[in-house]
């Protein structure tokens, strides 16, 4: 009888383990959370033709500014619409002249933590060059495709945020420190 109990506990444990995913680790997530939500998204598209407005009556100078809520935000609904994102979870921190990209990367029944630093600066035609510098999948193999990916989402995020209301903005310059991304440039 004790023979059937430890077989059906068994097979209880395996039939739990096959229904759930298994965190297998990776780079721990800060302990601040930035909440995710479609108003600060609205917000910073709010903030950008207000400031696009302004710099037509102004001569032309713009200065953009954009919080983690906003860009964790959108990036969030991004990789929501896409079909199999490169990760989910996303929380992007902005220090120290780098953006910090965390989220949860998921193959199979494992899921593992991801840390991606990118670096944000400006190209000769006054667009946004992308360079990932690191990235962390954990125990997982980082996607050939990441930095394809992940550069067409922040170029996505930056023409979809912007693009829209800012034909002929030539970025200057960006700055990225204490959770704020800045870009100053000119409309012309």
């Amino acid at each position: 009888m004790s023979r059937i109990k430890v077989f059906f506990a068994l097979f209880a444990l395996l039939f739990a383990t096959l229904a759930c995913t298994m965190n297998i680790g990776g780079p721990d997530y800060p302990d601040a959370t930035i909440p995710v939500s479609a108003q600060a998204v609205e917000s910073m598209q709010a903030q950008f033709e207000a400031a696009f407005a302004a710099a037509l009556l102004n001569g032309g100078d713009v200065i953009l500014t954009v919080t983690e809520p906003q860009i964790t935000s959108f990036l969030a609904i991004k990789l929501q619409n896409q079909n199999s994102p490169l990760f989910t979870e996303p929380q992007v921190f902005l220090r120290d002249g780098s953006m910090q990209i965390y989220g949860k990367a998921t193959q199979g029944y494992f899921v593992a933590n991801v840390k991606i630093t990118v670096q944000v600066g400006v190209d000769e035609a006054g667009q946004p060059d992308i360079q990932i510098v690191s990235a962390d999948f954990g125990p997982l193999p980082v996607p050939e495709t990441l930095t394809a990916s992940l550069a067409a989402i922040i170029k996505e995020a930056y023409t979809g945020a912007i693009g829209p209301v800012a034909t002929g903005f030539r970025i200057e310059q960006i700055g990225i420190r204490d959770g704020f991304m800045v870009m100053s440039g000119k409309v012309k």
